[in-house]
């Protein structure tokens, strides 16, 4: 989804992590390196279940000590029991704070040159985070056009809202996710959660998991899978031409499969502007080189394959 926009991302759920212990306790749960979040840097993220698959994806935020995980609503609460689950005597505190804070996404060179007169600036390069107007704002992937998001109390929120809605179109969910999808950024969903590990929702290429920092739950499994094992599926960006409404975690299927097996699932759904639906899918990646990918069943409607924006090591 190109132009300019602007979004309030309050159906997203919002972990405030704190405590003494807060970096250690997530360094030995989380997949990427809690070590280089900081006020100047942010990470995507997951967590994963001992077999090695996403539970939930997010993106970490950091303002002064306090970690927020940003993630998809509904898995919110299941997350915050399972880590409560390993603090044991950890000084590590986390709570429920989606309603405390106010998250805005925007995206386009008008918005951006907006949000730079009233902030004084903004992150150059992706993950870059600035500290500005009570506000921290974090440079997200998928350029061009160049998309930020923005984390803050109410009233330093208003008053970039009220300035970028002057320029940019206000959006809801739906047509953010879509800048996601573009993005090729998945969002782990109730459907998908502990279906996939990291690598097939191509976060080795997203900086959202990381190989050199140590043991948390579920490591042995990622590791096996990047070092020893071969990749069979990865993450592609489609377009699906349906009335039918498709959602995460829709079976996908390939004509030469054997046994009529499943080649893949959705990852991200949202509808298209311009008709049908724009999705992110995990295929298995012979299939998806070799033939023709389908929705549902063989007679299913067919994956109209699209570039993503930054490359995957098979």
């Amino acid at each position: 989804m190109g132009g300019d926009v602007v979004a309030d991302l309050s159906h997203s759920g919002l972990i405030a992590v704190t405590g003494a212990d807060a970096m250690a306790f997530l360094q030995g749960q989380l997949i990427n390196d809690i070590r280089e979040v900081s006020e100047q840097h942010s990470q995507l993220g997951g967590a994963c279940s001992q077999k090695g698959r996403l539970l939930a994806s997010f993106r970490i935020i950091k303002r002064a000590d306090t970690y927020y995980l940003m993630l998809a609503r509904e898995l919110l609460e299941p997350l915050i029991k399972r880590l409560r689950l390993y603090v044991l005597r950890a000084k590590a505190q986390l709570d429920d704070v989606s309603d405390e804070w106010v998250t805005l996404g925007f995206q386009g060179e008008a918005a951006a040159s907006t949000a730079r007169a009233v902030l004084g600036g903004l992150p150059a390069r992706v993950d870059d985070a600035r500290q500005a107007a009570d506000l921290t704002v974090v440079r997200l992937h998928g350029t061009p056009p160049p998309r930020f998001l923005s984390f803050g109390p109410l009233e330093a929120s208003r008053t970039l809202w009220e300035a970028l809605s002057g320029i940019a179109i206000p959006v809801g969910a739906g047509a953010w996710s879509l800048t996601d999808i573009s993005a090729g950024v998945p969002t782990i969903r109730a459907e998908t959660s502990d279906v996939f590990v990291p690598q097939m929702v191509n976060y080795q290429a997203l900086g959202g998991v990381s190989f050199t920092k140590g043991c948390y739950t579920g490591q042995e499994i990622v590791a096996r899978t990047q070092y020893l094992g071969k990749l069979k599926r990865r993450m592609y960006r489609a377009h699906l031409d349906t009335g039918a409404a498709p959602a995460p975690g829709d079976e996908l299927y390939a004509p030469s499969f054997p046994g009529g097996q499943s080649v893949g699932r959705l990852v991200s759904v949202e509808s298209s502007p311009d008709g049908g639906y724009e999705v992110l899918a995990v295929i298995q990646i012979e299939s998806a080189e070799g033939d023709t990918i389908h929705l549902g069943d063989t007679a299913g409607p067919v994956l109209a394959l699209q570039s993503l924006p930054y490359s995957v090591d098979a």
